[in-house]
């Protein structure tokens, strides 16, 4: 027998929201935003997410632990569509996530719907220390939707998540 959870779509949204980023522990694939849509027909749930970059590594990941919680809670088919359009947004984030991020170590994007990427960085401040004595050290960090940043005040490097 199927789950209440499984029955409900809005129920099954927060269910998923136990499943962290793989590359960012500290929040969920929910409050990054890369989950975007579930639908149910009978004990078939279909789960539509967006990368945060096309080429995204963790999206086969991300995928099997979908599959494997909603199997565990009573599906007997779980599809997981990825889809590109519209494109990931850091936008899509909270300022919940933003601080969770900044507490984990990674300065979150400058602002919402920032332009340009050289002009965003004369804005980022230090997750560590908070200041803004700041420098690029490299235009990718650990992963493509991050930058490798260093602070000239505390002097340790962090990542910057990208503002696209």
């Amino acid at each position: 027998m199927v789950s209440i959870v499984a029955s409900n779509p809005k129920a099954v949204m927060e269910l998923l929201d136990q499943i962290p980023d793989p590359e960012i522990p500290v929040v969920s694939i929910r409050e990054m935003g890369i989950l975007r849509d579930v639908q149910i027909h009978e004990r078939t749930c279909t789960v539509t997410i967006t990368p945060t970059y096309t080429a995204c590594p963790a999206m086969g990941s991300i995928a099997d632990d979908i599959k494997a919680l909603l199997k565990s809670h009573g599906f007997s088919k779980v599809i997981v569509n990825t889809v590109l359009s519209p494109a990931w947004t850091t936008d899509w984030m909270s300022e919940s996530t933003r601080q969770k991020l900044r507490s984990f170590g990674i300065a979150p994007p400058a602002h919402k719907a920032c332009d340009q990427w050289t002009t965003e960085l004369t804005r980022i401040n230090c997750p560590r220390c908070g200041s803004n004595n700041t420098s690029v050290i490299s235009k990718f960090g650990s992963t493509a939707c991050k930058s490798l940043m260093r602070c000239e005040e505390c002097k340790e490097p962090f990542d910057y998540f990208k503002c696209h």
